[in-house]
């Protein structure tokens, strides 16, 4: 492995075209549709915070899920049609542009039960509702549920509340 200079990708930064990239053909990595609209919905709340790695011919090392929303609607319009880049030269050695991929990929790591149940009851605490946590962090209600720790009728209780725009059922009867 040759040295890299730490500091050349930053320093190759740029904003280009997204047609001019192309995916590799060896990244093992698949995402769901619902984790591609969670990515849509992550750029579209924080802005583009990580840019996409990219060999010099421009051939995707890291962020072909960013490249593949990029070309989503409303995505593409905001961005009129580019990507920001940095540039990895490893000097034409496919194994370490292999090894780029995957070590991108692993370092992300995963979400472990117990922290995220924490985060789930934190928000909750704080008074954010089952739609807002679903929607910026890509849960269907029961998903926030069973993280929630709270009992069927308490969640119940908290998605009732959280429906505006509904009253109190009223029962009639003729005497």
């Amino acid at each position: 492995m040759s040295e890299m200079n730490l500091f050349a990708p930053l320093g190759s930064l740029q904003w280009v075209e997204r047609e001019k990239l192309r995916a590799n053909d060896y990244n093992p990595n698949k995402v769901a549709e619902d984790n591609l609209q969670l990515l849509i919905q992550s750029i579209l709340t924080n802005g583009w915070t990580l840019p996409i790695v990219v060999r010099p011919d421009y051939t995707i090392i890291d962020g072909f899920h960013r490249w593949t929303v990029a070309g989503r609607e409303p995505l593409r319009t905001m961005l009129g049609g580019k990507v920001p880049v940095v540039i990895v030269d490893h000097h034409g050695n496919e194994a370490e542009d292999v090894y780029g991929t995957i070590t991108h990929n692993r370092a992300r790591g995963t979400h472990l039960l117990e922290p995220m149940k924490a985060i789930v009851k934190k928000l909750m605490d704080e008074g954010k509702t089952v739609k807002e946590i679903g929607k910026q962090l890509g849960m269907k209600p029961e998903e926030v549920f069973r993280l929630s720790g709270f009992t069927r009728e308490e969640f119940l209780n908290l998605m009732t509340r959280d429906a505006s725009g509904y009253s109190q059922a009223v029962v009639y009867t003729h005497v």
